[in-house]
């Protein structure tokens, strides 16, 4: 088997998510997906720490990415138009290439509980990145967190909405989307409550 390959860690991914997909999360071992991918178990541990990691390691990559957004936001931008910068910059890894690979995530995370709390814990501390960078502009703490928390739910709202779309949409504009849909509502939070539909 391969020692190195410039794609090894793509090859790992690919074949670890198919095979969650196919036997399930817990019988598949870290020798199965190094096995399909033609690679050895040295080269799967020097890309990953452990199985676990195929499924949330690129949330280290959002958590940058929504950072980085933050941060290069015009000066005088206001904490919601700093937000729609984050989610501008998420275009670099949420690829229509990653859509289907987030789609096999999904089924994998939400037939297993130990996954789902392990994936609570990540958008947590994407959520403490994004309010990090949002007070390191001089955003107050309880803004700075809220406008953190409101990202991340207008960001599950958004990957909701990119599997159901059409074709290779574009993510970030139906993150921009969902960001000010979640803003209006807000707005009408002492409004009477729209009829469900």
């Amino acid at each position: 088997m391969s020692r190195w390959a410039p794609d090894a860690r793509e090859r790992l991914e690919s074949a670890a998510l198919d095979l969650f997909v196919e036997n399930g999360f817990e019988e598949t071992t870290v020798a199965h997906i190094a096995d399909r991918a033609g690679l050895n178990r040295a080269t799967f541990f020097r890309h990953f720490a452990d199985k676990r990691e195929v499924l949330f390691g690129g949330e280290d990559v959002l958590a940058s990415l929504f950072a980085e957004g933050i941060r290069a936001a015009a000066a005088d931008a206001t904490p919601a138009q700093c937000l729609q910068a984050a989610f501008a910059a998420t275009d670099a890894a949420m690829t229509p290439r990653q859509r289907a690979k987030a789609a096999q995530r999904m089924r994998v995370v939400a037939a297993n509980s130990e996954l789902q709390e392990r994936g609570l814990l990540k958008h947590a501390r994407i959520a403490a990145s994004i309010s990090a960078a949002l007070r390191e502009r001089g955003t107050d703490d309880l803004t700075a967190r809220l406008g953190a928390h409101v990202a991340m739910l207008a960001f599950a709202l958004a990957v909701e909405r990119w599997m159901k779309a059409e074709g290779d949409e574009a993510f970030p504009p139906l993150a921009q989307a969902a960001l000010s849909d979640l803003q209006v509502r807000a707005a009408e939070l002492d409004a009477r409550p729209r009829l469900s539909t």
